[in-house]
C-alpha cells in the first residue's frame, strides 16, 4: 500500500498532476472525540485520497454545526432535538438522518481514595442538586462533596440532566468543564470530587458502581452491562447528517458500521453495536 502511494505521488510530482482530495468534516461532541478520530484514522490509512477532519466542541456545536451546514457529520451523545429537526427541515427540506453508530455506559468517577463503592440514581440526584454536600452522608468520610460536571452545550451534560436529575437544575456550585477529558483529570486530582462522563475515559480514577434503586445491585459499566441494557445510564452514540449520505461519506458511514469500524469501537472503550 505505501508503495503504491508512493508511486502515485511521484508520478503526479513528475506529469504535474494533481491527486484530488475529497474532504470529509466531523464535529460535535467531545465524549466522541478519540472514537471519531480513530476512525478517520484507520479510514485515511486506505483511503489516501479522503481528507477526514474530526474536531469536538459538544453534542449541541455539532448539531449547529450540521443546521448551519459547516459540517457534513455531527457527532452526538444524545439525541437530536424536535426543534433542531425543524431547523434542519426549513434550510435542507429534510428533518436529518440518525444513524446509531455505538453503545456507552455513562460512568461515575471518584477519587481512587474515595471509599464509596457505589450509589443509586437518588444519589446522584441528591448529589448535584445539592441536597446532599458531605461524603459521610452516603457512608464516606466526613468531608465536602466537589461536584464537576460538563458545559451545557454537551450531550453528556443534557443526558445527564435528564436522565439523573430528571430536569431539576444542576447545583450553582458544579466546575463545568469543556470535555470529559478534563473531568476525569480534576476528579483525579480532587479527593473529594465527584463527575461523570463517557466510560472510554475512566482512567486515573476509579468508576462508581450504580444501583437503579435501593433494591437493586450495584452495576459497573462494563461491556456485558451496557450491553445487556442492565446498567442505568447507558445511552447510544449517534452521527447525524443532514440528508441520506451518498459518494463517500456513504462509504465512510457504511465502514464505521462495518466489522472493522466497529471493532475500534471496543478497541477506544465503548461498545459497538452490532
Amino acid at each position: 500500500m505505501l508503495r503504491g502511494i508512493i508511486f502515485v505521488l511521484f508520478v503526479a510530482l513528475t506529469t504535474g498532476l494533481t491527486i484530488a482530495q475529497e474532504k470529509i468534516t466531523a464535529k460535535g461532541s467531545d465524549t466522541m472525540v478519540i472514537l471519531s478520530q480513530r476512525w478517520a484514522e484507520k479510514y485515511m490509512a486506505t483511503h489516501p485520497d479522503v481528507t477526514i477532519q474530526v474536531t469536538g466542541g459538544g453534542s449541541g456545536t455539532g448539531i449547529s454545526a450540521l443546521i448551519n451546514g459547516t459540517t457534513d457529520i455531527c457527532n452526538s451523545s444524545r439525541p437530536i432535538k424536535d426543534s433542531e429537526r425543524k431547523k434542519l427541515a426549513e434550510r435542507y427540506g429534510s428533518r436529518g438522518i440518525e444513524i446509531k453508530c455505538a453503545l456507552d455506559g455513562l460512568a461515575v468517577y471518584v477519587h481512587k481514595s474515595n471509599k464509596i463503592k457505589d450509589l443509586s440514581l437518588a444519589d446522584l440526584k441528591n448529589i448535584y442538586t445539592g441536597k446532599v454536600t458531605n461524603w459521610k452522608d452516603l457512608g464516606g468520610e466526613d468531608k465536602k462533596i466537589i461536584l464537576y460536571g460538563r458545559e451545557n452545550n454537551s450531550g453528556t451534560y443534557v443526558y445527564f440532566a435528564e436522565n439523573v436529575l430528571l430536569g431539576e437544575d444542576f447545583h450553582a456550585s458544579t466546575q463545568t468543564l469543556p470535555g470529559t477529558a478534563s473531568v476525569v483529570n480534576a476528579v483525579s486530582k480532587d479527593p473529594e470530587g465527584i463527575g461523570y462522563g463517557g466510560a472510554a475515559y475512566a482512567e486515573g480514577i476509579r468508576p462508581v458502581a450504580i444501583r437503579t434503586d435501593n433494591d437493586s445491585p450495584a452495576l459497573e459499566p462494563t461491556m456485558e452491562n451496557i450491553a445487556s441494557g442492565n446498567y442505568p445510564i447507558s445511552r447510544f452514540l449517534y452521527l447525524y447528517l443532514r440528508s441520506r449520505p451518498e459518494g463517500e461519506i456513504k462509504q465512510f458511514v457504511d465502514w464505521i458500521l462495518s466489522d472493522e469500524g466497529q471493532s475500534i469501537v471496543t478497541e477506544v472503550g465503548y461498545f459497538p453495536i452490532r
